[in-house]
């Protein structure tokens, strides 16, 4: 099976989520605006298959394609398949959360306190 890894420091392997998809969200630093990304594993590769964003402004625009549905506007990104993602993981920012299999979790929770301050790769990966 595979699933999504996080890796820091060159992608050494801190945490691994048995899932075929997932939700990335965060909150933009500068709008403080939830923003959140769902993706895929196909071919081992990472397929953003939808988006939504509670607002715009800051290079926060849903798209073209864009629907408002509630508070969110809904989208769906023109991005081909991607073999990773890479996170910012600053200090200065709320955490990431992730959300697989009906459960949410903190990017800092997944890492087992492994350094707030450093990139993190979201890539997919072979689960022992």
């Amino acid at each position: 099976m595979t699933g999504f890894c996080l890796g820091v420091a060159f992608s050494v392997i801190h945490a691994m989520i048995p899932a075929t998809s997932l939700t990335l969200a965060w909150t933009h630093s500068v709008e403080k605006i939830r923003w959140e990304e769902d993706y895929a594993i196909r071919d081992d590769r990472l397929v953003l298959t939808a988006a939504r964003v509670q607002g715009s402004g800051a290079g926060m625009e849903p798209g073209v394609n864009g629907v408002r549905r509630g508070d969110w506007w809904e989208y769906h990104p023109d991005v081909g398949p991607l073999s990773r993602i890479t996170l910012a993981n600053s200090v200065f920012t709320a955490d990431y959360t992730l959300c697989a299999n009906g459960k949410c979790q903190k990017l800092g929770t997944l890492l087992g306190g492994a350094d707030r301050d450093k990139p993190v790769d979201l890539f997919p990966c072979p689960m022992k």
